[in-house]
């Protein structure tokens, strides 16, 4: 091959290289994209389980072992923990639900972890005066070697002290 010959060849061999490298991270933004459509869309469900006081549905994407942190309270570790300490919290506040405020998700480069961030109205009642507060609400996701995404760890802290909810 002649020096011209190589040169172009050189130069298409770059362009196409440029371009996969081009294609290959658009494909990886798609798909952290595609993944926090999927956290969020898991993290719905979720809630929806909570405000339906359905422990296995609030539950479902909880990795067996999970840890869940709460200011005010021990961690609990484990699936089990978790989900008798949902049930407690649903038998002792019947009234207690949670709306969504605003929420992000960051996914790792590599695509097998994700953390979740939002923040929630907390909705309850004491003495049958309904009462809220903000919480912060964090969780850990991986990518098993399933291919399901877990919750493997979760903290939920509170941003505001509860008040009476018409005092907003």
């Amino acid at each position: 091959m002649t020096g011209w010959r190589m040169s172009i060849a050189a130069a298409a061999f770059l362009t196409a290289g440029f371009c996969l490298i081009s294609t290959s991270a658009e494909a990886s933004a798609a798909s952290q994209a595609r993944i926090a459509h999927q956290i969020e869309a898991d993290v719905a469900a979720i809630i929806a389980g909570i405000n339906a006081h359905d422990v296995a549905a609030a539950t479902q994407f909880d990795a067996p072992d999970i840890v869940v942190m709460e200011s005010g309270r021990s961690p609990s570790t484990g699936l089990d923990d978790e989900r008798q300490g949902l049930g407690m919290a649903f038998q002792y506040n019947p009234a207690w639900r949670i709306r969504l405020a605003e929420e992000s998700v960051d996914v790792s480069a590599s695509g097998d972890m994700a953390v979740y961030r939002g923040s929630y109205n907390e909705d309850s009642t004491r003495n049958g005066t309904p009462y809220t507060h903000v919480v912060n609400f964090l969780e850990g996701f991986r990518k098993d070697p399933d291919g399901h995404w877990k919750v493997h760890w979760s903290v939920v802290c509170a941003q505001s002290p509860s008040h009476p909810a018409n005092a907003q």
